[in-house]
């Protein structure tokens, strides 16, 4: 642990709050011990120039006091808090999408611009997130107590989260059902000739073989008169069984179509896991999260050691990794990097927060987060040899470029991958694996996301001695809104709903806006260096000075700069490139993006309207934070005593002890 530093005071506002009479006088008996350097009395005011930490003065509200509230709950062991937050932050992003950008932008070089927003941008905004929860002791909402002007950002993060719950589980839902079909001895998108498939539906891919086949393919009994010249025309079973079976997919958006009812079941089921996973909070998620958290890791361990015994598998990694320096130039390799890590860290959705609210007030939350990125970091890229291992052995087998058969989201899991173990031996026991880690990883995140928003919403409106009843029923009636909700996403247009809220309702957009306002309120309004300040009261020392910078200068500017190129490079919506959104389409993800968005300025506004005074006056008060029960224990003069280093004997006296 680094030694601690002397701390810089917070410059105080002209019209501060005056202390009381016991709070002036509980401060001045505290002073010496709170003075790093100083006069020998040691009671006098500090000077302009002198560093030494200055506790913002508690002031209780007026009026009677209010009814106790319970000490807030924490984790059972800080391991639960660990393995939450990896459960939650690793999830399907770093499986599947961050190889391919990886591969896309340039192989290894395409480490470079992640890591460096890694460091500027990922890891200050999650510890941001994470020590302001435990420093509120409240969730996504109510920690923005902080600042209430900028409360609007909790409630911003709620509709993100909720949005997110909501179609995020349609992946779990598709995994549950290729995991029940693949318990069979011949995986069903293995071949032709079901009643899903069409006429067009071949097995032959390999243009080599293609090329030696007349135009009467007699030895292929499910197929006729066919030739390469018409191969274009084909269809793989993998994609009629995920477009025709799975999905039973419309024409569009305009054409809902019936419900599937086998997809209603996973759907009921899937919700029934999730709610039976929060209905008692921390202490039965903290346990839960060991198992979903660590098992995926066995299961990519296991598919790497099959997966480079293939054939072909060190070409795929050779494709993943190959440096193509000219990369580095092109902008669009680097609003990549930053959006894949605001995406995978998980940033803007309240869910951390409500997490390390959990955490006791002296927690080292500062190096919890370097751990949680460090292991975040290095599954993205370790995930990365398992998917191209594969991806590799596929192109080899049916004789294409590699650059044929990488996908990235739903492709790579549900087309890519499933083609890639039929080619397998043993290809049921490969894809039952495959599923049952895409679950469990998928799982993690959607009940940890599912408790960050009920946290959020039992901390708005607080009930002390209303037991964990009120607790379950709110779980209950979240888990059943949001089944509602994906009712729409498992008819024959289900996919083009889920695409909406998939780049609207939790976009980069959103989220890059979400976490610019977050650095603002903090670096600006609250004060980068008090901020630190009181990081420093929960871990004993205060965070390298690069921390303060980046939420106050750089983070938001590479927010900004990625927001700003999304904006400007923004294209119509469109699924599988053929079908293109129409306007009302495009028209509904607007209202999912801007209902998020729009609660920061409109809560803004509201409460300078409906405050009294001068605009200053407003300022003044609705910036003042609301401090909590626990503050009145951990931010007293006696308590920050203890904290400080002891005070080194004066001169004066070590003399005297010598003469004696």
């Amino acid at each position: 642990m680094p030694p601690v530093p002397t701390d810089t005071a917070a410059p105080q506002p002209p019209d501060a709050p005056r202390r009381d009479a016991a709070a002036t006088t509980a401060a001045a008996a505290a002073a010496p011990a709170g003075s790093g350097s100083g006069g020998a009395e040691g009671t006098e005011p500090p000077t302009a120039g002198e560093e030494r930490t200055v506790t913002a003065p508690l002031v209780r509200p007026p009026g009677p006091p209010k009814e106790a509230v319970p000490e807030r709950e924490t984790w059972t062991r800080q391991m639960d808090f660990i393995m939450s937050c990896v459960g939650f932050a690793v999830g399907l992003g770093n499986v599947w999408r961050f190889p391919y950008l990886c591969y896309k932008n340039g192989g290894g070089v395409f480490l470079i611009p992640y890591l460096l927003i890694v460091f500027v941008g990922g890891i200050p905004i999650f510890f941001l997130e994470v020590a302001l929860g435990q420093f509120m002791k409240q969730g996504g909402i109510a920690a923005w107590n902080i600042a209430p002007l900028f409360k609007g950002l909790g409630l911003a993060s709620m509709v993100i989260v909720f949005f997110c719950n909501s179609y995020y589980i349609m992946i779990l839902v598709w995994g549950l059902f290729y995991l029940v079909h693949s318990l069979t001895n011949t995986l069903p998108w293995a071949t032709c000739g079901h009643s899903w498939n069409t006429e067009q539906c071949t097995e032959l891919f390999n243009p080599d073989l293609c090329h030696n086949v007349s135009t009467n393919a007699t030895a292929i009994t499910w197929t006729s008169n066919f030739s390469c010249t018409d191969m274009s025309n084909k269809r793989s079973p993998v994609i009629e069984f995920w477009e025709n079976k799975v999905l039973r997919l419309s024409g569009g958006l305009s054409e809902p179509g019936e419900m599937n009812w086998q997809m209603i079941i996973c759907l009921v089921t899937t919700w029934i896991v999730v709610y039976f996973c929060i209905w008692k909070g921390v202490k039965s998620t903290g346990k839960i999260v060991y198992f979903t958290a660590l098992f995926p890791y066995v299961v990519l361990i296991l598919l790497l050691f099959h997966g480079v015994t293939l054939p072909g598998a060190l070409g795929g990694i050779i494709y993943y990794l190959k440096p193509d320096w000219s990369k580095l130039v092109e902008a669009q390799v680097w609003i990549d990097a930053g959006t894949q890590v605001f995406f995978s860290y998980a940033i803007g959705l309240g869910a951390l927060t409500a997490l390390g609210s959990y955490n006791r007030f002296h927690n080292n939350c500062y190096r919890d987060a370097y751990i949680l990125a460090v292991i975040n970091s290095c599954t993205s890229f370790f995930a990365g040899f398992v998917v191209f291992s594969v991806l590799g052995f596929m192109a080899s087998e049916q004789g294409v470029d590699i650059s044929m058969v990488a996908e990235s989201g739903p492709g790579l899991a549900f087309i890519a991958y499933p083609k890639a173990v039929t080619l397998m031996p043993l290809s049921p026991l490969w894809a039952t694996l495959f599923f049952v880690m895409l679950l469990v990883l998928g799982l993690d995140s959607q009940f940890v996301g599912v408790e960050g928003f009920i946290t959020g919403i039992l901390d708005l409106f607080p009930q002390p001695g209303a037991g964990s009843l009120r607790r379950e029923l709110t779980a209950a009636l979240c888990c059943i809104v949001c089944c509602l909700i994906d009712l729409s996403m498992v008819t024959q247009g289900g996919m083009y709903v889920f695409q909406l809220f998939d780049n609207y309702s939790a976009s980069g957009i959103t989220l890059l806006w979400q976490a610019f306002w977050e650095c603002v309120v903090i670096a600006w309004v609250y004060g980068a260096d008090r901020f630190m300040d009181d990081v420093a009261r929960m871990i004993g020392y205060r965070p390298l000075p690069v921390m303060k910078w980046c939420w106050a200068v750089v983070t938001p500017l590479v927010c900004v700069g990625i927001f700003v190129f999304h904006v400007v490079n923004y294209k119509p919506l469109t699924y599988n490139k053929t079908y293109v959104y129409p306007w009302w389409g495009e028209a509904i993800g607007w209202v999912l993006a801007l209902s998020s968005m729009l609660c920061i300025p409109c809560t803004v506004i509201y409460k300078l309207l409906r405050c009294k005074g001068s605009l200053r006056e407003r300022w003044q008060l609705l910036t003042t934070p609301i401090w909590g029960q626990h503050h009145l224990e951990y931010l007293t003069p006696e308590a920050e005593a203890k904290l400080l280093a002891p005070e080194p004997p004066k001169e004066k006296a070590t003399l005297f002890e010598t003469v004696i």
